[in-house]
């Protein structure tokens, strides 16, 4: 209900903390689930107290109850257990304090916290995070490496020496944090976060060795998994060994059996790169020899023609051609030359043997009238008509007489 207050009419601070309380007072119990993070027994008082904290989120909340709440199942929890606690809200008012005042309490089992997880793995699925499609390849040689594991732990010492005697120039960035308990998860994301805004980490490892499905739990945890999925450098996941599975496995860009495994992945071995480049060196050598071979047989070939051993040949074969065309021509020509100049000559007899000269040289003469006319008839001239006589010397007048 809202209060009408104002700087000049404040209300005290007890009455807020009473108003508080009995808001909610009139709340009923609820289920609550969490994380036993401190559990505080005194000898001989009659109430536990609890811390429980939710595992994804940095909340935590105050618990009490009575013994003969926590007793049944004082054995089987410790701190890091989950547990399901059904309790009523209190307020305690002197304090400003919220507290949860649990009537019963259940511990999470294994087979309950498996289908949990299946259930956060399918719903995690259907929204694309866990898609082959969106993983990215690794680099082939970081320049550094992220390495999120826990402080001096066996997986970390595992991930540097086989990573240092693949490559030994390789670097890291190595973030220590609690890869258990009630704080695993907040410090993995704070770390897998900082190594991703870092822009000389070209990949980043989460390690962790061996461990309980209790211990590995952090893992598989919905913010971890969607951190891992919203970093833009590639993740490697090494979680366990072969047989474990969290949820960060199938996120990741690459999954790894073991830290050692994360190593190998990750960082090229020296020896292994060497030697095959000196496999692709020979490969490459036998390949130019193999063209400089061929080249020199071609070139072999080429010279051993005739016309590379005698350049000249060639033209002369040529000059030998062009003197056979050309006396053939001569005397094609000379041929025709000599038909033609016969042709002319039995022609020219021809011509000279009916020609009126030559019936002229034989004593005869032509008669033309003054117009140039050749006199054919008698008919055609009169007495007295002067007429030219043409003789093979020359010619001359004549008269026609009565």
């Amino acid at each position: 209900m809202a209060l009408n207050t104002s700087a000049d009419a404040p209300l005290p601070v007890g009455q807020v903390s009473r108003l508080i309380g009995g808001w909610i007072d009139r709340l009923g119990a609820v289920w609550v689930e969490g994380q036993i993070t401190q559990i505080s027994r005194r000898p001989g008082a009659g109430v536990v107290f609890l811390t429980l904290r939710d595992p994804s989120h940095d909340i935590s909340v105050g618990v009490t109850c009575f013994r003969q709440v926590f007793d049944p199942i004082a054995d089987v929890v410790a701190e890091g257990a989950r547990v399901v606690v059904r309790a009523k809200p209190e307020w305690y008012a002197p304090r400003g304090q919220l507290s949860l005042r649990a009537t019963e309490m259940k511990p999470v089992g294994i087979g309950e916290l498996l289908a949990r997880l299946e259930r956060l793995k399918k719903s995690l699925a259907g929204e694309g995070l866990f898609a082959l499609d969106r993983k990215r390849p690794l680099p082939f040689l970081p320049q550094r490496i992220g390495l999120v594991t826990g402080r001096a732990s066996a997986a970390e010492r595992d991930v540097l020496e086989n990573a240092r005697r693949r490559w030994p120039a390789v670097r890291f960035e190595v973030r220590n944090v609690a890869v258990q308990g009630v704080s695993a998860v907040a410090q993995v994301v704070q770390a897998v976060k900082e190594l991703d805004e870092l822009p000389d980490v070209d990949v980043i490892i989460v390690a962790r060795g061996g461990g309980s499905v209790e211990d590995l739990l952090p893992f598989s945890d919905e913010q971890l998994v969607r951190t891992v999925f919203g970093c833009r450098t590639p993740v490697v996941s090494a979680i366990g060994h072969e047989p474990d599975s969290p949820l960060l496995d199938l996120v990741a860009d690459v999954r790894a059996s073991t830290p050692t495994d994360a190593a190998k992945k990750v960082v090229p071995d020296v020896g292994e790169e060497l030697d095959r480049v000196q496999l692709l060196r020979d490969r490459a050598l036998r390949t130019v020899r193999g063209l400089i071979d061929r080249e020199e047989r071609g070139l072999a070939h080429a010279l051993a023609r005739p016309v590379m051993e005698r350049p000249h040949r060639m033209v002369e074969d040529r000059e030998a051609e062009v003197d056979a065309l050309v006396a053939r021509s001569r005397r094609t020509l000379g041929h025709l030359l000599d038909r033609a100049d016969s042709e002319l000559s039995h022609t020219r007899a021809r011509v000279v043997a009916l020609s009126p000269a030559a019936t002229l040289e034989r004593g005869y003469a032509v008669l033309q009238r003054s117009d140039g006319a050749v006199v054919r008839s008698p008919q055609e001239v009169t007495a007295g008509d002067e007429l030219r006589a043409r003789v093979a010397e020359g010619e001359f007048a004549v008269r026609v007489a009565e």
